[in-house]
């Protein structure tokens, strides 16, 4: 086997893995519903911070973290992107242990579509067309479920916009993933410390809980970092347009969970807007296929070129000898 197929192979195994650590993440979440929302979310910013310490550490990473931190831009951009961050965890962990899990599957399967949709309005990218019509499925989706319930699905859409809001954000700096997240969630660290002293729920001193209770606490470090570990290794390994096909596990996995092991109510209005976001999903994908597919053949028609012009200038050059 060779080197780049192996290391894609690689690649394709660490991109499952990772979405798919996403995807299982609410069962994890779960185990911690004797704590409110906010004191979880506390813990999963510490303890990321404790775990990428030692991560950055092993991995050499510290020079691009010090490079990041003089840089007033990009700790700036960081700051308000790590505030992101730190609202979609919280509202991700409280519509989980508040049963709605289902609006946060959907929230995550029209993240990419949003994406679309913020990349027209800031950075004036032009909207192909199979790329308008899966917008225009995915509201069409969304306004049968507003019209059914009489209010929107906030959970989705604000989970779906403040995670594209942070990725626009986070594409305006070049700090790679991993000293991203620990400056982001470095940052957040204060007002995680701050909970912990002045609203700190019964459980927060660790030495009078079980031992169960506090391995699953100091777990929450390594259920935000060993993702991000896995998609890292797969970017690095395959492309970027292939690893967006990947992204669809994560909220299948949800939507699993929560119609079969959690049993949350799926209305047949709620399928409805499932099925057109799934069309939209299906269409959007095979606009990224034929547009990747052009690419690749417009730039070895280009290639062609260019050895053909080579060739005629090395053959008048001879001619001249």
């Amino acid at each position: 086997m060779s080197k780049p197929a192996s290391a894609a192979q690689v690649g394709v195994i660490c991109a499952i893995a990772a979405y798919s650590m996403w995807g299982v993440a609410p069962v994890y979440f779960k185990q911690l519903m004797v704590l409110p929302a906010a004191e979880i979310l506390m813990h999963r910013v510490i303890w990321s911070v404790v775990l990428l310490v030692g991560f950055i550490a092993v991995l050499k990473q510290w020079p691009k973290v010090i490079t990041a931190l003089k840089n007033k831009r990009v700790m700036t951009i960081l700051f308000f992107a790590g505030l992101l961050l730190g609202a979609n965890w919280l509202l991700f962990i409280w519509a989980i242990n508040n049963d709605h899990l289902l609006d946060a599957s959907l929230g995550y399967y029209i993240n990419p579509l949003i994406n679309v949709f913020l990349g027209r309005i800031f950075l004036q990218e032009r909207l192909r067309t199979l790329q308008r019509s899966a917008v225009i499925l995915a509201v069409v989706g969304v306004a049968i479920l507003v019209i059914s319930y009489g209010e929107l699905p906030w959970i989705a859409l604000v989970l779906a916009s403040s995670f594209s809001v942070y990725g626009l954000l986070r594409k305006q700096v070049a700090v790679d993933s991993l000293p991203g997240l620990f400056i982001e969630t470095l940052m957040l660290s204060p007002l995680a410390i701050g909970y912990w002293i002045l609203y700190g729920s019964e459980y927060s001193n660790l030495f009078n809980n079980s031992i169960d209770l506090n391995v699953l606490i100091f777990a929450a470090g390594i259920v935000t970092t060993a993702p991000l570990l896995c998609f890292t290794a797969a970017a690095r390994r395959i492309m970027y347009s292939t690893l967006g096909f990947f992204q669809y596990i994560g909220p299948t996995l949800m939507f699993i969970l929560a119609v079969y092991l959690y049993g949350e109510p799926l209305e047949e209005a709620r399928l409805t807007t499932f099925a057109f976001v799934w069309l939209a999903l299906a269409v959007f994908s095979a606009d990224s296929i034929f547009h990747f597919r052009r690419q690749r053949i417009e730039a070895r028609v280009q290639v062609k070129k260019m050895q053909d012009q080579a060739t005629q200038e090395q053959a008048m050059q001879e001619q001249r000898r």
